[in-house]
């Protein structure tokens, strides 16, 4: 492709190409007719006509040029010659590639300037200087065993330059926890989340220690690669009695280290494992030791994956140890065949007291087994524990039979099953041939006005139940109207609990009433049972007569207002020898009026009578 151009050293150049895009390109200011080579390299593909006139101005300055200078190279005179010429007769101008060049090159040559500077500054301060050895290898004491990248701050992703300063926080922090260890007889260090290295580090605070007897460890993210930290530790520790490890994933590996360690040692009484993510192969270690260590008396073993097999593991060890004597396995995964195996191991056990099985998935055939194991039982079974166990009226009636044979159990939980109203006559048949139970757990079968009645009519000669929990039952108001005259002159009960049982303010008349007779219930629980302010002002009636022995009463979501509260604080202003200390009115409706008069009212009664009152709102 070629072009025709006309140049004056006065006048801008006129250039014509046949493609129009390029005549954009080529019309900035250039210098031409400085040597045949620079319109060669602008424009290899243009042909240049310089007229002879031109030529002759040319020439005519850079003799001039020449002459006042004084370089000797002939080609960079020229060149210099003829900026300087057309500089003088066009102005300052640039060769636009030049111009374009420069424009790319200057901020790119800028940025690897300001990065290199950077990257000094950076390698500076986050690399150790060698020329200080001993400095570094101070740090280096300071830190956590090699291989190990504890931080007792939040975040494991630290930098270089902050890992020195984390380390020497972390190591104050142990040392404090340390010395606790070293101090105190009983140390609750759960939650401070130390890790395995943390763990590491404490461990030495207990071998041959002989002050601390109970620790808990719960809760610190110790996996089975920390649980090694007790190896040589709890072998040679006489002191220490109780060991919390909840809340760990130590898994089953982890329980099998821990096992090992375990058998030598003949102090600690109380183990507890609960939430361990512990399986059938940690069960059967446990197993295993229970067959050897003769000390253990409480193990813990909640809420982890223990399905039959591992229960199975577990009642083998109970025929051959004589010295546990409280057996945690709640939320657990045993069923009906894990707990056939338990019986068998049970028929042979003589010490176990306390067996906790809550939300096992038994059901009724599991009961069925469970009790005619604990029925052969050769030992005193203290507290039973089966709740939430999809057990029905069927399985209430096995139930009922174990309690009528038992002579030493205390303590019965049948908490969220289905017995319904015929399951609860069977366990109050039950109960009326029983004298050893205090403790009943009946809350959440579906017990209605008909079932609390039959429980209610074992109260008018049972005085050996104190403690009576039938929250989330829809007793309605004829179940506390039949529970209520039977307790107003009749048994034992100290604690009554009656939450989510849709009274109304109807309802709690009948209980308002008894209260004034009753000389026995000390706690009161009436949750969520819709009282209203209706409800709030029949108890406050009861609350102005003397009553000696009520000492909690618990109205929380009951819809009170401030009317409501204002009667209540009345009443305890009014008696003057209340025995109330502690009042629970949260999550109703009250304003800041309502709340007032019932500071009014604690605030009174201190200073007439001295005594405190705990008002929740």
């Amino acid at each position: 492709m070629g072009s025709t151009s006309t140049l004056s050293l006065y006048s801008r150049p006129q250039v014509s190409f046949l493609a129009q895009p390029f005549r954009q390109r080529l019309q900035p200011r250039f210098v031409t007719g400085f040597a045949s080579g620079y319109h060669e390299l602008l424009f290899p593909d243009a042909t240049v006509s310089i007229s002879p006139a031109s030529r002759r101005k040319y020439f005519r300055f850079r003799r001039l040029v020449v002459r006042a200078a004084s370089r000797s190279d002939g080609a960079s005179r020229r060149k210099t010659t003829g900026r300087r010429v057309y500089s003088e007769a066009q102005g300052e101008l640039i060769p636009a590639p030049l111009k374009q060049v420069a424009s790319f090159v200057a901020p790119v040559g800028l940025f690897f300037a300001v990065t290199f500077v950077l990257w000094k500054l950076v390698e500076k301060l986050l690399i150790p200087n060698p020329a200080k050895p001993a400095k570094a290898s101070s740090v280096e004491e300071k830190s956590p065993p090699q291989g190990l990248n504890w931080s007792f701050a939040a975040g494991t992703n630290l930098l270089p330059g902050l890992k020195a300063k984390i380390d020497r926080e972390s190591k104050q922090k142990l040392d404090e926890f340390a010395k606790e260890l070293r101090t105190f007889r009983s140390v609750d260090m759960s939650g401070r989340n130390f890790g395995d290295e943390g763990l590491f580090f404490l461990s030495e605070s207990l071998g041959y220690n002989q002050t601390v007897e109970e620790v808990s460890f719960a809760s610190n993210g110790i996996t089975a690669a920390g649980i090694k930290a007790f190896d040589g530790v709890l072998q040679s520790n006489i002191v220490l009695k109780t060991l919390d490890l909840s809340g760990n994933p130590i898994g089953d590996e982890g329980i099998k280290s821990l096992c090992e360690m375990l058998v030598d040692n003949a102090s600690i009484q109380k183990l507890l494992l609960n939430s361990t993510d512990l399986g059938d192969e940690g069960a059967k270690a446990i197993a295993e030791l229970l067959k050897k260590n003769s000390s253990l008396r409480v193990l813990e073993l909640n809420n982890n994956i223990i399905d039959y097999s591992g229960f199975t593991s577990l009642a083998g060890a109970l025929l051959e140890n004589n010295t546990i004597r409280n057996l945690h396995l709640n939320g657990n995964y045993g069923g009906a065949l894990g707990a056939n195996a338990f019986a068998k191991g049970l028929e042979g056990n003589k010490s176990l007291r306390e067996l906790h099985l809550h939300g096992n998935f038994i059901g009724d055939e599991g009961v069925l087994a469970l009790t005619s194991g604990l029925s052969l039982h050769k030992g005193k079974l203290t507290l039973l524990d089966i709740g939430n166990n999809s057990i029905s009226e069927r399985g209430a009636f096995y139930v009922a039979e174990y309690i009528k044979k038992s002579k030493s159990l205390l303590w019965l939980n049948l908490y969220m099953n289905d017995i319904g109203d015929e399951g609860a006559e069977r366990i109050a048949d039950a109960l009326k041939q029983n004298r050893t139970i205090t403790t009943v757990d009946l809350g959440g079968n579906n017990i209605h006005a008909k079932g609390v009645s039959e429980i209610a009519q074992v109260l008018k000669d049972n005085s050996v139940i104190t403690t009576l929990e039938l929250s989330y039952n829809p007793i309605g108001p004829d179940g506390a109207k039949a529970l209520s005259e039977v307790l107003k002159f009749h048994g034992n009960v100290k604690t009554l609990k009656l939450g989510w049982c849709q009274i109304g303010a109807k309802g709690v008349e009948f209980v308002a009433d008894t209260l004034k007779y009753n000389t026995t219930i000390s706690v009161l629980d009436l949750r969520a049972n819709g009282l209203k302010d209706e409800g709030a002002v029949c108890l406050a009636r009861s609350l102005k007569v003397v009553n000696e022995a009520l000492t909690s009463l618990d109205l929380g979501f009951n819809e009170i207002r401030d009317d409501g509260a204002f009667a209540i604080a009345q009443a305890l202003k009014t008696n003057e020898d209340v025995t109330v200390t502690s009042l629970n009115l949260a999550n109703n409706f009250l304003t800041k009026f309502g709340q007032s008069a019932l500071t009014d009212a604690r605030d009174h009664v201190y200073e007439m009578s001295e005594k405190e009152v705990d008002i929740f709102f």
